[in-house]
């Protein structure tokens, strides 16, 4: 979006705001300068700086931090909608546009999640990008060995799998009456999921010559197995309790899971090659320890404050509460399992 006076192109941003967290204010500030709104993760992505001019003239150095927000709507209309032009870009356009070298570089460094593509479509679309000779050497190859695993694009169908029921599951904890929809979601991408990992452990236990060892696969594959688990947990304990209200800091964990998931989405495709992507691969799985651990301090704050708020009147509705948090915890965890799998992968291969 622009500036109110000289329009140049910025992120939404502004004052901290008495009584929000740092993330609260981010996201308030987005909806009140862009109209969007969301799902937003407590954990920063990192933080820039520059001079802010002050009423009266004079200039004033000034430290941005930026909070990840997943936009599940735009409004036509919002408090500053006549005041600045709100346009999307594509990362590299939108780098381009900003000012601020930081900025820059966290806005190119950033990756959204890929469209979630079929099977078929996504081994048409690796095979498209072949040269022609590449493609009769691929089609005799598969000709000779058709069952021959392709453990890279299981690998990423299943990440994506993780996007689908992280988002899923971020919108049940927002209420309201489309629970039962979300639900249906986490279930269906479950058992994809399912899908997905039989077919690779199948292959591993058949092929002889693999991308990496087996135990390096089966353990990558199940750790990824066992975060969508988690999640189908959460959803059938929510059901099971007949839950349709949540408190914050299950919300604001529900943030941390959708960008673990996408930070994920991201780092999987980068195993084709360890060797040549083996420093962003570190940076990304360091980013999903580091949410991890902003996880588990929300996670203490909201368990904290449900047992002083159930104390004496609702001890049912702790032990409820305290079973939505314990779930949300794990799926972190299991995030930071795969981290701890990719992260040996790198070791052992690059």
């Amino acid at each position: 979006m622009t500036t109110r006076e000289t329009r140049r192109w910025v992120v939404p941003k502004g004052n901290p705001i008495k009584g929000l967290g740092p993330y609260e204010a981010a996201a308030h500030e987005a909806f009140e300068e862009a109209g969007v709104s969301g799902i937003m993760c407590p954990a920063p992505l990192g933080a820039f700086d520059y001079l802010k001019r002050k009423r009266d003239g004079t200039l004033r150095r000034a430290t941005v931090t930026l909070y990840p927000l997943a936009v599940t709507d735009q409004s036509q209309d919002w408090p500053e909608s006549d005041e600045r032009e709100t346009r999307w870009f594509g990362l590299t356009e939108a780098a381009a546009l900003v000012e601020e070298p930081e900025l820059k570089r966290l806005i190119a460094g950033f990756r959204a999640p890929s469209p979630i593509a079929g099977r078929l479509q996504r081994l048409s679309a690796w095979t498209r990008t072949k040269s022609g000779e590449k493609i009769a050497m691929l089609r005799w190859f598969q000709a000779l060995m058709p069952k021959q695993g392709r453990f890279f694009e299981l690998f990423e169908e299943h990440a994506a799998t993780l996007v689908a029921g992280a988002d899923a599951l971020a919108r049940l904890l927002q209420g309201g009456p489309s629970l039962p929809e979300h639900v249906r979601t986490i279930y269906d991408r479950e058992h994809d999921a399912d899908d997905i990992t039989r077919t690779v452990l199948q292959d591993v236990r058949r092929i002889l010559i693999t991308p990496f060892d087996r135990a390096a696969i089966s353990g990558l594959i199940a750790s990824m197995d066992d975060a969508i688990d988690q999640m189908n947990g959460t959803a059938k304990a929510i059901t099971l309790y007949e839950l349709t209200e949540f408190e914050p800091q299950m919300r604001d964990m529900s943030g941390i899971i959708v960008e673990a998931a996408r930070v994920l989405v991201e780092t999987i495709p980068l195993l084709r090659s360890i060797g040549d992507n083996s420093s962003r691969i570190l940076e990304l799985t360091a980013r999903l320890v580091e949410i991890e651990g902003t996880a588990d301090d929300i996670h203490d704050s909201g368990l904290k404050a449900l047992f002083k708020a159930s104390q004496g009147s609702d001890p049912m509705g702790f032990i409820v509460g305290r079973e939505i948090y314990g779930h949300l915890e794990r799926i972190v965890d299991r995030f930071e399992d795969v981290a701890n799998e990719i992260q040996g992968l790198v070791l052992d291969h690059a």
